[in-house]
């Protein structure tokens, strides 16, 4: 398989993981196979199928996932390559334009007034809790654009991005590791395969909770936190991807897993994009994907748009 087809499929894969998620979000688990047992189960009739929206969200509709991924690639585009207080600045704008959906500590961080190497920092310092899932569901275009600088390379700025929203290192932790997945799958290389290494350069503090979710005997139903914490979001993406054969069936059996689905389908997407590439995601599910843009004078992205910025990103 061409790299660009990996590249794409990352970018791509995680938008529609996000979209498809989306509707069932806080739902209980086999929610989206109750509803839709056969793929692809409505679009022939000519209804919206499992892109099937609600709960807020027009069909198709990605949320601040890829919305905020969306805009470290372009911060990275245009600045070329990684501007801290750029990408800062672009979060803070998008948080002031009323965006439909934002999460509550990323929110609090963007608006408390502080600078950027500051509000994260301080917000952990005065709340101690700053280990969601917020950093770790936008990390698509950065783990694609930073993946040619190596591996450490990308981990670090992994870290980086991570604290601008969220001041505990588990968060950076669990974004880095994803960077490191992604980077390897482009490389065609078994990512998963290599996990043992790239836990080796996973924070003390934070590697044993990573060993134990990315475990291959691990699976969602040990979890001991919600899915909306950063290490059981990351750690129940690579089980749909381990225990899955194709993109599909690793995105159907994310939202499955209920909680905050749009995110941990919008991880497992990602990776699955990257392993499986662009033309094994259902074109059922690209079609009506589009990725409105708060604060942007009413832009909406349409998946030639994404891979089009996936293209520059990986190129």
């Amino acid at each position: 398989m061409k790299r660009i087809q990996r590249v794409t499929g990352t970018v791509v894969g995680s938008a529609v993981g996000d979209a498809l998620g989306a509707p069932f979000e806080f739902g209980p688990r086999g929610a989206f196979s109750t509803r839709f047992p056969v793929p692809g189960d409505g679009v022939s009739a000519g209804g919206a199928g499992e892109m099937c929206g609600g709960g807020g969200w027009d069909p198709g509709e990605a949320t601040d996932d890829t919305q905020m991924a969306v805009l470290v690639a372009e911060s990275l585009l245009q600045r070329g390559g990684l501007d801290l207080p750029d990408i800062f600045g672009c979060f803070q704008r998008w948080a002031a334009s009323d965006p439909k959906d934002i999460g509550l500590q990323t929110e609090d961080v963007l608006t408390n007034g502080m600078a950027w190497d500051m509000a994260a920092a301080i917000h952990f310092q005065v709340n101690l809790r700053a280990a969601g899932n917020g950093s770790l569901m936008r990390a698509s275009t950065s783990a694609v654009h930073l993946a040619g600088a190596g591996r450490a390379a990308t981990m670090d700025a992994a870290r980086r991005i991570a604290a601008l929203t969220h001041g505990d290192r588990a968060a950076w932790e669990g974004t880095a590791i994803f960077h490191e997945l992604v980077r390897l799958t482009l490389e065609g290389e078994d990512a998963l395969g290599a996990l043992p290494e790239i836990l080796d350069l996973v924070d003390p503090d934070h590697r044993p909770r990573y060993a134990t979710v990315l475990d291959p005997g691990w699976d969602p139903d040990r979890a001991t936190e919600f899915n909306g914490a950063v290490w059981p979001c990351l750690g129940s993406a690579v089980w749909a991807l381990r225990t899955t054969t194709s993109f599909e069936s690793a995105v159907r059996a994310a939202v499955d897993l209920g909680g905050d689905t749009d995110t941990v389908a919008a991880v497992t997407g990602g990776l699955a994009g990257a392993r499986y590439g662009l033309d094994a995601i259902p074109a059922r599910w690209t079609a009506p994907l589009h990725v409105p843009l708060p604060g942007s004078g009413g832009r909406v992205l349409l998946l030639p748009d994404l891979v089009d910025l996936a293209r520059r990103l990986g190129g």
